[in-house]
């Protein structure tokens, strides 16, 4: 078995973790900070808006083309008093977009276009992009959004229970709210493919939280008839448990991902290619994140605050200060039939392996090997 593969199963089985619950409170302000941090980015910055949102012209210059991108830019931005954005194309032509002009600019913008590149008027293709089109995607998309947010919350609250549905909710949030700001931040084009970008992230970051969740309600299920482990310890087991698994499928998600992004948009200068796969990119990291220190910490957080749980959880610290007094394991001063209707796997994932006293060593200097 591979080292990575034997600390999945260590870490399944309890035998090593980390106690991500017990830190909940700095994931908690890191979270925050890097909210704000993107909430600032998306006020003073705001989203760079693609042609399609706010309408404008496209030209597109004949093949083989000896100018550079960075001069065609410069003679774009002067005919047009726009900002705009070329990207050379494969066949050695250019596109060129300038946003929020009308027809009769973009007749003025292509002569002095062909005037400054020297060629024919002629040769250069202009289409006009009406704004409409792209109000109707980003309508269709918040409303797709919306009762998306609804169905997932109502789906949770049925399958597991409104504090999970609550905390699934706040993780996705946290993900589009951190995506949306990047994206101000870094200053890369909102067009239509970012939108599916966006839309298509939610899902994988709600994939984690569930299989999260899932192991969380097997694990907790009659937890009120133990008296071992809290509800916040058997949170963290369940993160644990799943931690591999979410570890390789967010990995293995994120290389091709990355690969359109850092390669084919960055190194090669396919421009296109980074309005998906930054949001992707992101979208995919932040859902990893939030599933993991967000989401699993949140509920345990809602639930210790029930009285059942609260009554539980003094219970638990009450034996284990009296065992601690009287200098006995957990072991030997709790029956056998306490442990009837316990969870058999519900034990927390703590640093280092589970101490658990070998059947040997129980009976030692008893003759009958029975408790006393």
């Amino acid at each position: 078995m591979s080292k990575l593969g034997n600390l999945g199963a260590r870490l399944h089985h309890g035998e090593v973790g980390y106690d991500f619950v017990k830190n909940r409170k700095i994931w908690y302000g890191i979270s925050i900070l890097i909210t704000i941090t993107a909430i600032l980015g998306l006020t003073v910055r705001g989203l760079h808006m693609g042609i399609e949102f706010q309408g404008g012209a496209v030209f597109t210059t004949p093949k083989n083309m000896s100018v550079s991108v960075a001069t065609a830019e410069g003679y774009a931005e002067d005919a047009s008093g726009h900002d705009a954005i070329v990207q050379k194309l494969g066949d050695g032509s250019m596109r060129i977009q300038v946003a929020g002009i009308d027809t009769n600019t973009s007749d003025k913008i292509k002569d002095t276009l062909a005037e400054d590149l020297k060629v024919d008027a002629e040769q250069i293709n202009a289409e006009l992009v009406g704004p409409s089109w792209g109000e109707q995607i980003a309508n269709k998309a918040w409303q797709g959004l919306g009762i998306f947010l609804i169905l997932v919350v109502l789906y949770l609250a049925i399958a597991f229970e409104w504090r999970m549905a609550l905390a699934a909710f706040v993780a996705l949030i946290h993900d589009i709210t951190i995506t949306v700001g990047i994206y101000a931040l870094v200053g890369f084009e909102v067009t239509p493919g970012t939108v599916i970008g966006l839309l298509t992230i939610l899902g994988y970051s709600l994939y984690d939280t569930v299989v999260v969740f899932d192991s969380l309600k097997e694990q907790t299920r009659d937890i009120t008839k133990q008296t071992r482990w809290t509800y916040s310890e058997i949170a963290n087991r369940s993160i644990n448990s799943t931690l591999v698994r979410s570890v390789n499928t967010t990995v293995v998600a994120l290389l091709p991902v990355g690969g359109l992004l850092f390669i084919g948009g960055g190194v090669l200068g396919a421009g296109m290619l980074n309005d998906i796969s930054l949001s992707l990119f992101v979208g995919l990291a932040a859902g990893a994140y939030s599933s993991i220190f967000i989401a699993t910490p949140l509920v345990a957080d809602l639930k210790e605050r029930e009285p059942a749980m609260k009554s539980l959880k003094k219970r638990i610290l009450a034996k284990r200060a009296q065992e601690a007094a009287t200098g006995e394991s957990e072991d030997s001063a709790v029956s056998d039939e306490d442990y009837g209707d316990e969870p058999e796997d519900a034990a927390p994932a703590v640093v280092g392996p589970r101490n658990q006293p070998s059947s040997r060593g129980r009976g030692r200097g008893r003759p009958s090997g029975k408790r006393r």
